[in-house]
């Protein structure tokens, strides 16, 4: 993860980490300096490295930093020939704000990957493609249900993702937009990496935020006016919303559960991920839902990456306090949409009473 950005000589200097010791400091994205990782990883550090200036002077420069994980607090001091130039401390509401950069790769030789993956980013950045997406959404779900009931749930999908997209905005991070996939539903991609694993848990979760506040809203003017395609929606965007935060990757509730298994600990994280997935296979062969059981393998998959690489870790861990917040914010969030569920329910009406009974059946 990048934790700390700063001007150096008119240049930026960028130093990258993570909890098992591994440092790399990069001076205009070029390496100065590296620190290996360790089992026993120090607190504090000495990056000693040279710099070339313009006119060909080699000039003599030591970082020395002081970190500690939980909670974050990062100490640096910046000296150019035996000279303070700079000193610091940064907490974890300064990693979540500063702009983080993408580190530099060897570009590749010619591969049909590598075209392929250009390809796939100038297909994403296409924004014809957003049209063409929402034209065929609509049209795949009016398809299967009735047009009135398609434009419905785009409505809910586009609200659903732009929670995610105001999220994204609040850590200052480039968003390229929505798209909606028929029969998958919708994206919110971003160029920008995040740093923290509070900022996966506030981006994730906030799009379901966003769809409970929808039906909430729907539910109040159906109470208002009696206009039951207002139930319908409430109803129908709750369940929507509640599949999200399923505890199973790629889902929004997958993430959130990532974010505070592997901050509490990397085996409780482990155990806990693996409960969920298992969770999720029970689900997905009870109600036969083939598509949970794709989203489950591709989850799983991110699970084991996670473990493999968990000393590694470019996302700075949550807090005691994140952890907390996080969980009750998630449980809240759930017990709404299920609370609007129930509501609708009992009206005694069979459509509206449909999502309660997918839930208790």
């Amino acid at each position: 993860m990048q934790l700390l950005r700063i001007d150096c000589l008119g240049k930026i200097l960028r130093l990258e980490g993570s909890m098992s010791g591994w440092q790399a400091l990069y001076w205009d994205n070029q390496l100065v300096s590296q620190i290996v990782a360790s089992a026993d990883p120090a607190e504090s550090t000495e990056h000693r490295f040279a710099l070339m200036t313009g006119s060909g002077e080699e000039i003599e420069c030591v970082l020395t930093l002081s970190l500690t994980w939980q909670p974050f607090n990062l100490e640096y001091e910046l000296a150019v020939e035996d000279q303070k130039l700079g000193s610091g401390e940064l907490v974890e509401k300064d990693i979540e704000t500063q702009v983080v950069e993408n580190v530099v790769k060897q570009p590749n030789k010619i591969s049909i990957l590598g075209m392929a993956s250009l390809g796939l980013k100038l297909f994403k950045s296409a924004k014809v493609i957003k049209v063409l997406f929402a034209a065929g959404s609509l049209a795949a779900y009016s398809w299967l249900f009735s047009f009135e009931f398609a434009l419905a749930l785009i409505l809910c999908l586009v609200f659903h993702e732009y929670g995610h997209v105001r999220a994204m905005k609040r850590f200052g991070l480039k968003t390229k937009g929505i798209y909606l996939v028929p029969f998958l539903g919708g994206l919110a991609l971003s160029d920008d990496r995040i740093n923290t694993r509070w900022q996966d848990v506030y981006i994730s979760i906030m799009g379901p935020v966003f769809g409970l506040f929808l039906s909430l809203v729907a539910l109040v003017l159906y109470w208002l006016t009696d206009i039951e395609i207002l139930a319908g929606i409430a109803a129908f965007n709750a369940l929507l919303n509640l599949f999200n935060l399923l505890p199973v990757l790629p889902l929004d509730g997958g993430h959130v559960l990532k974010s505070i298994a592997f901050s509490v600990n990397s085996v409780f994280g482990l155990v806990i991920c693996v409960i969920g997935a298992l969770a999720g296979v029970v689900i997905s062969y009870y109600f036969g839902m083939a598509l949970l059981g794709f989203l489950l393998a591709v989850g799983s998959i991110e699970i084991v990456l996670e473990w493999k690489h968990r000393h590694s870790s470019q996302l700075l861990p949550l807090a005691r306090y994140g952890q907390v917040v996080s969980a009750l914010w998630y449980f809240a969030t759930v017990g709404g949409l299920c609370w609007v569920i129930w509501i609708l329910g009992q009206q005694g009406n069979s459509a509206l009473a449909l999502p309660l009974q997918i839930l208790g059946s």
